[in-house]
């Protein structure tokens, strides 16, 4: 039998000051090369579901707390459904009118989860669509997605976006915002507040990346004890192709992936 232990932060994370400990640190990336065609889709998802165990097994954590939301934006249908029959099965979309393309061809065979900036004139078509939102980020959108919701009779798990960095460039609350986005949340009926979202800056280091994921996990321990009773955050949605090991280090319980699984993605 395997004893798992939570993983311990590793970094202490005050407003803008964090401290390093003398952990050793697990290099990121692997001396993989994503971006030179040479591995098809079923290998490289095979070496990420690799890293994925790895990585939660040197965090004391039991790898199947941990899945893997595969980033299917602007990658074309024969290659999603190479990554379905290679074993995928939740893909994250960022757009609202790509995604509806998709399901409408390739059905609810995956679980399909919304990962971009949610307009909240886009709602009801994400309601319709997809069966996880990560990206609630302001009570508008909130109360839009339920109300449509109470319509169509469904409940929408959700996860709340947070902008850790406070980078203007990236969408979600701050933690005073976020307070106030589920005390509104706590009112309505068919919105399912079970985590929380971020992105942080992007490092060519990884390990750069560690406070903003650990703060996350502060803000959900936060959250938690503060609406003790109204709700129960158990997802941490952090970590993409460049920083999924660290992000799982620090408690994540969805990553982000698709540069490491289907190669450099096109333009749009």
């Amino acid at each position: 039998m395997k004893i798992y232990r939570e993983a311990r932060p590793s970094v202490l994370f005050t407003e803008k000051i964090f401290i390093r400990t003398q952990n050793p640190v697990l290099k990121s990336p692997q001396d993989i090369d994503f971006k030179d065609g040479k591995l098809g889709i079923r290998e490289n998802l095979a070496r990420v579901k690799d890293r994925i165990e790895k990585a939660a097994i040197k965090a004391g954590r039991d790898p199947q707390t941990v899945r893997l939301v595969v980033v299917s934006k602007t990658v074309e249908i024969e290659r999603i459904q190479e990554a379905i029959h290679a074993g995928v099965n939740i893909l994250g979309e960022n757009y609202v009118q790509e995604a509806r393309d998709k399901i409408d061809k390739l059905g609810h065979t995956v679980e399909w989860h919304f990962i971009g900036h949610l307009q909240t004139n886009k709602a009801k078509y994400a309601v319709d669509l997809f069966d996880v939102i990560h990206s609630i980020d302001r009570v508008d959108l909130a109360q839009e997605i339920d109300r449509i919701a109470v319509k169509k009779g469904k409940t929408i798990p959700a996860l709340i976006q947070v902008n850790i960095s406070g980078e203007e460039s990236k969408h979600g609350i701050d933690r005073d915002g976020l307070i106030r986005l589920i005390s509104e949340i706590t009112r309505l009926k068919n919105i399912m507040p079970r985590g929380l979202m971020t992105m942080p800056p992007y490092y060519d280091d990884p390990e750069m990346a560690r406070p903003y994921f650990q703060l996350l996990r502060n803000l959900k321990e936060e959250m938690n004890e503060r609406f003790k009773g109204d709700i129960n955050l158990e997802e941490l949605s952090m970590g993409m192709s460049n920083d999924f090991e660290i992000a799982i280090e620090e408690g994540a319980t969805l990553v982000r992936i698709g540069t490491a699984i289907f190669g450099e993605r096109q333009r749009v």
